[in-house]
C-alpha cells in the first residue's frame, strides 16, 4: 500500500515531465497530501488522536445525524411558516436549508431572515439547538482525547499526550 501512495503521488512529477500539462495533473498533485497520511505511523500523538476519533465514531456519527435531522425539521418547519410570505427566500423545504445551516451554525448572514412571529419564534428555537449541535461533537471528541492521553500516560507514555496537546 506505502508503494502505491509514493506512486501516486510522484506521478504528477514523472508526467510534467513527459510534457502532459492539463488540469488533471494540477488535481492530480493534490495527491501530495496523501504522503502526509504515511507519516501518521511515525507520530505517537497523531496515532493517539486517531484511535481517539476511532473510539468515539460512533458517538460522531450520531451526532452528525442529529445534526442533519436538525437542518431537516427547521427547514420544514420555515417553509411552511414563511413560505407563503417569502417565496424566493423560503419557497422550498431545500431553499430554505440554506438559512437552517447558515442558523445553525452560529454564521447569521443576515440576508435570508424570517419575517413574521411564528418564523422569529422558529429561528430562536433554532439557533438555540446550533448550539447544542456544535457542543455535542465538541464534548465527544473533549472527553475521547481526555481518555486518550490518559489511557496513554497509563501506559507509560507521556509525551505522545504531551505531544498531541501541543
Amino acid at each position: 500500500m506505502a508503494t502505491i501512495v509514493d506512486l501516486v503521488v510522484l506521478l504528477p512529477y514523472f508526467l510534467a515531465a513527459a510534457g502532459v500539462d492539463s488540469e488533471a495533473l494540477r488535481i492530480l498533485r493534490v495527491l501530495r497530501i496523501l504522503a502526509l497520511l504515511k507519516m501518521v505511523r511515525f507520530s505517537p500523538a497523531i496515532q493517539l488522536i486517531a484511535s481517539s476519533i476511532m473510539g468515539r465514531r460512533m458517538e460522531l456519527v450520531f451526532s452528525t445525524g442529529f445534526a442533519g435531522m436538525l437542518i431537516l425539521v427547521a427547514s420544514a418547519a420555515l417553509y411552511v411558516v414563511e413560505g407563503p410570505y417569502q417565496p424566493l427566500a423560503f419557497g422550498s423545504i431545500t431553499r430554505s436549508m440554506y438559512w437552517a445551516v447558515i442558523t445553525l451554525t452560529s454564521t447569521g448572514y443576515g440576508d435570508v431572515v424570517p419575517i413574521t412571529p411564528l418564523g422569529k419564534f422558529c429561528a430562536g428555537l433554532t439557533a438555540l439547538a446550533g448550539i447544542a449541535m456544535i457542543a455535542m461533537p465538541t464534548g465527544i471528541l473533549a472527553a475521547a482525547f481526555s481518555d486518550g492521553f490518559a489511557r496513554a500516560r497509563r501506559m507509560g507514555r507521556p509525551a505522545a499526550a504531551e505531544d498531541a496537546a501541543a
